[in-house]
């Protein structure tokens, strides 16, 4: 029994580590860290997004959707010179599905990457 429970343990944490893991290169250049991906209403959001440098990148968009809420940033990028982490936070979000979207927006103003994220706000009462 206590081998079996180590093993899940293990699991555990090895799936933890894949999860919260972001590698980008030059054919990744958007990654998005969400936490926590599920929680009770009203949580805070924290919203990581991992952008490689490149003289392209002229803007990001960040946006959290579900059906009773949504809420968008957009900031400017500096192409190369922009950071390569970029923080947003949403404060009390409500109960709900949520996708949340990060877009890499280009010189030319048209879509470089995009990545989604779910992130599942339960109610107080369970839903």
């Amino acid at each position: 029994m206590m081998g079996a429970r180590a093993g899940l343990i293990s699991i555990v944490a090895i799936g933890l580590l894949h999860a919260g893991a972001v590698s980008l290169n030059a054919t990744e250049p958007l990654g998005m860290d969400v936490s926590p991906r599920q929680s009770v209403a009203p949580t805070n959001l924290r919203i990581r997004v991992h952008v490689e440098p490149s003289s392209d990148n002229r803007a990001l968009e960040v946006s959290a959707d579900s059906v009773l809420y949504y809420r968008s940033s957009r900031v400017q990028l500096d192409g190369a010179e922009s950071p390569r982490t970029i923080s947003f936070d949403i404060a009390n979000a409500p109960a709900g599905d949520y996708e949340v979207i990060g877009t890499l927006i280009s010189s030319a103003g048209r879509q470089r990457a995009v990545v989604r994220r779910h992130v599942s706000v339960i109610g107080s009462g369970g839903r």
